[in-house]
């Protein structure tokens, strides 16, 4: 055993011990100990150079008390970190939310999945919530009650879906509702029920209920399974009545701009000759099924042609006309309805269609459109094809001087006054609108569904299935969020006893002005 002494920069280590037993490696780490210079990093001068790490130290001369210097720069002193670990469960349940990515899941008061369901949809539409955010407390003078009751129950069930990672519960809802029921014994189940479920869900249950009254059916002192679809049109119906903006400079009705579909018809009896046309504004599109429809495509050119009676004046009695409608006006996002419930006159009831009908992550509704929207469609549709031909490592199509002066002039008719292909606002990370209008092609992307399971319209049980602005689908069934695939979502196209799509919405793909 030796004893040396070793100078590092202007630090000197006096009695360093060299076991000669063991080879220099054992020495040099026994310095970075002392110095934090990692092994590899050091040059020890001994004689005949810098010392190995397998030299032989009988071959060295090193002696007793000699001075060695060595060179080299130390590791980065790791400092402690300033704050320790923080776990989920000890986060505020904002950002619990963030960090988890979705919202919570909501509780079933007793068949109200068909409501549970809706909301958590359209819930996933950020300018939808932005527009329930700026609604007022304080009732309009043109609002009905009920309208405006639903109205703020639905920004705060959205606003503590929100904030909250634990299950919520609508009770102001069934509260409400309470009041209207004929039978004490059935407001004192609601009493029990209060004392076990949280407050969220049966607020808002109840204020539906007391709007809509057919969701209050009761059947042996339970409330009934209810449609999806039905609560679906009725809300949106109540938002469209509440959210209108008094200012001039704002869109007046929110929420035809985010999901109101213009259709254009043309109405003729073949029989008299007869023809007119008529203009209505719709929620959703239809998907019919028979049994030549296999895809949602093939389902809604059926639905956009349909057959109606009514009274001829030429003829002077009722007639059979056909009526074929297209699109004349596109949302931000496109409602689609699976119509799989009919009503059966052998058994007097509800029956469901089970046929397999396959839907798209993406869809193109340009042949479902009429000539002058297409028209103001194919400019924004050029960007897309050549934004995605970029993409691919192709060039852009080359545009004529003429072309451009077109795209100029098709820019200044889809500005903020062509209802056409006006879009809604886009939206800030916090859901906000920037101010800024987009053009429209005619081409969604799918981002929420919601599901049937079961073979009856009025039993069964319905879940949504919601794209998060990640990317990644949540189901929501209930109060259990479940992170699925997305090549998963697309199966949910029937044919069997598994869930199968009832609704479909898909987002607009679209560009700025």
């Amino acid at each position: 055993m030796l004893t040396v002494s070793v100078k590092w920069l202007k630090e000197v280590f006096p009695k360093v011990e060299i076991d000669t037993s063991q080879p220099p490696y054992v020495f040099k780490c026994q310095l970075y100990d002392l110095t934090g210079v990692p092994p590899e990093r050091q040059k020890i001068m001994v004689k005949g150079g810098l010392l190995k790490d397998d030299a032989d130290w009988a071959t060295l001369g090193v002696k007793e008390g000699q001075k060695m210097m060595m060179m080299g720069t130390a590791d980065e002193i790791v400092k402690a970190p300033e704050k320790g670990p923080v776990f989920m469960e000890d986060l505020p349940e904002e950002e619990q939310v963030v960090a988890l990515g979705h919202t919570a899941g909501l509780f079933n008061l007793g068949n109200t999945c068909y409501m549970n369901s809706t909301v958590q949809c359209l819930h996933s539409v950020p300018e939808l919530k932005s527009a329930l955010s700026n609604y007022p407390s304080q009732k309009s003078s043109d609002l009905d009650q009920t309208s405006h009751m639903l109205t703020a129950a639905t920004r705060e069930l959205f606003n503590e879906l929100d904030k909250s990672v634990k299950p919520v519960a609508p009770m102001q809802f069934w509260m409400v509702c309470a009041l209207l029921l004929p039978y004490l014994q059935h407001f004192l189940i609601l009493l029990a029920c209060l004392s076990l479920v949280p407050n969220g869900i049966q607020n808002y249950l109840s204020v539906l209920r007391k709007k809509y009254p057919q969701f209050g059916q009761l059947h042996n002192g339970v409330y009934m399974q209810q449609d999806a679809e039905e609560c679906w049109t009725q809300l949106l119906y109540t938002l469209s009545q509440s959210l209108r903006s008094p200012s001039p400079s704002q869109n007046p009705d929110t929420t035809k701009e985010l999901f109101g579909i213009e259709l254009v018809s043309r109405v003729h009896c073949q029989e008299s000759g007869e023809e007119s046309s008529e203009t209505e504004s719709v929620y959703s599109l239809k998907c019919h099924i028979s049994q030549e429809v296999n895809h949602l495509h093939e389902g809604l050119k059926h639905g956009l042609k349909s057959e109606l009676e009514k009274a001829s004046p030429s003829l002077g009695r009722s007639a059979i006309y056909l009526k074929e409608s297209c699109i004349n006006a596109l949302p931000r996002y496109l409602t689609v309805q699976f119509v799989r419930f009919f009503w059966k006159r052998e058994s007097n009831q509800k029956a469901k269609i089970l046929r397999k009908v396959d839907y798209p992550l993406q869809l193109d509704v340009y042949d479902f459109c009429s000539d002058d929207l297409r028209k103001k469609l194919e400019a924004p549709r050029q960007i897309l094809r050549d934004e995605e031909g970029k993409k691919a490592g192709l060039k852009a199509k080359v545009k004529s001087s003429s072309s451009k002066d077109n795209d100029a002039k098709m820019t200044d008719v889809e500005g903020p006054s062509n209802e056409s292909v006006k879009s809604s606002n886009s939206t800030s990370g916090e859901g906000g609108s920037s101010g800024k209008e987009s053009q429209l092609t005619g081409i969604y992307d799918l981002v929420a569904v919601l599901t049937h399971k079961g073979r009856s319209a009025d039993s069964g049980h319905y879940v949504a299935w919601v794209k998060q602005e990640s990317g990644k689908w949540i189901e929501y069934d209930d109060d259990n969020p479940i992170p699925q695939r997305e090549e998963d979502i697309t199966k949910l196209s029937g044919g069997g006893d598994w869930h199968m799509a009832y609704i479909c919405m898909y987002k607009a793909r679209a560009f700025p002005v």
